[in-house]
């Protein structure tokens, strides 16, 4: 059963009138009357089939989600304030925005230029490896939760980060997440992982640039048929971004583009250039320069064919004789005598009984 509005939640947000409505619940406009500010209220609405006991862990598990999440530190992920769990559900206090959905902004202005996409993905890429980083997961990547203001891109609505990924749902047969846009190994029930949100990132640039959903399919069911019938994805309009979209949308898991390269390629497109640009190739290390070969060594390149005509060699003059005295730069070393027992004696004596300062000038020189 959905709030009413005006409905005061926690004694403190009061709710003022819906910005959104999904398959998981409802966000609301409120004001915090603690704080006397605005905020959004993600109203978190579980299946019905779940029993009582299951509600109520998954409940607790959205409040260590939600606490987890609002410590990620990223100007792309929504900021959570507070999670709160009244009538048996979850409510998720956020920011408020002044901003359009990615959803939104196609439906009024058309499918998106491939550098705008671009860069948008890059920005929610990012988010994602924040989460990502904290042992979060999505699992609801879609353009309705991508939020567009004037200067960024914004990753919200984390009402499902705590609802998958649990053996009780798993058993259960329940896949949450929107359809489109969950990635082909959730559907066929494979455990949800950073894979399957880097899928649902590439479905969603894919709806940005193309204007219409993946394969055009209503249900996911519809979607992993088209996927897997081998038929490639028609791409009319994604221009430089078709490599990126193509490697994102890839059945396999495991063969699928991974966080760090697509964040590369996905920079390199929103900058203008093609995602498949080289790095910048390393400068050849120049080897010393070979000594020129002496000219009497050369032989002819026609040897054996002619003879090679005769070549002059120089021959230096004979070297003269050094006068006395000429180019000596060093003094001459004179040998010293052999000292004799007596004096070899008395500088035992000295060394042993008399500290060195107390030595002969000639003793310290020597050592």
């Amino acid at each position: 059963m959905r709030a009413p509005s005006g409905y005061l939640l926690a004694a403190r947000y009061r709710l003022l009138e819906p910005v959104g409505r999904g398959g998981m619940g409802t966000v609301w406009r409120a004001h915090d009357e603690l704080l006397d500010r605005h905020v959004a209220v993600k109203e978190v609405r579980l299946p019905a089939v779940l029993d009582e006991e299951l509600r109520a862990e998954l409940c607790a598990r959205t409040e260590r989600e939600g606490r987890a999440t609002a410590m990620v530190a990223h100007p792309s992920v929504i900021t959570v304030f507070d999670v709160v769990t009244e009538d048996d559900r979850p409510w998720i206090v956020m920011e408020l925005l002044q901003a359009r959905s990615l959803e939104q902004l196609v439906q009024q202005n058309g499918p998106l230029h491939p550098r705008q996409a671009a860069e948008i993905g890059r920005q929610i890429l990012g988010a994602l490896r924040a989460v990502h980083a904290k042992g979060i997961l999505h699992r609801d990547v879609k353009p309705s939760n991508v939020l567009v203001t004037e200067d960024r891109a914004v990753l919200t609505d984390f009402g499902l980060a705590a609802l998958e990924g649990d053996v009780s749902i798993t058993q259960a047969g329940i896949v949450l997440g929107s359809a489109g846009y969950i990635a082909p190994e959730r559907v066929l029930g494979s455990k949800a992982s950073p894979a399957g949100d880097l899928w649902s990132l590439g479905a969603t640039l894919y709806t940005a640039v193309e204007g219409r959903g993946l394969h055009g399919r209503r249900t996911a069911a519809a979607a992993l048929a088209a996927l897997t019938s081998g038929e490639p994805i028609p791409m009319t309009k994604a221009g430089p971004l078709a490599p990126v979209l193509d490697a994102l949308l890839r059945i396999d898991p495991q063969t699928r583009l991974d966080s760090v390269r697509a964040s590369l390629m996905l920079a390199r497109v929103a900058a203008g250039g093609s995602a498949e640009e080289p790095l910048a190739a390393r400068r050849p290390v120049r080897s010393p320069a070979a000594p020129p070969t002496p000219a009497f060594a050369r032989r002819s390149t026609h040897r054996g064919l002619h003879r090679a005509e005769p070549v002059a060699v120089t021959v230096p003059a004979p070297r003269q004789e050094r006068k006395a005295g000429e180019g000596v730069h060093r003094k001459r070393v004179e040998a010293r005598p052999v000292p004799s027992a007596y004096a070899r004696f008395k500088t035992t004596v000295i060394k042993l009984c008399l500290p060195r300062r107390f030595w002969p000038r000639e003793l310290r020189k020597r050592g």
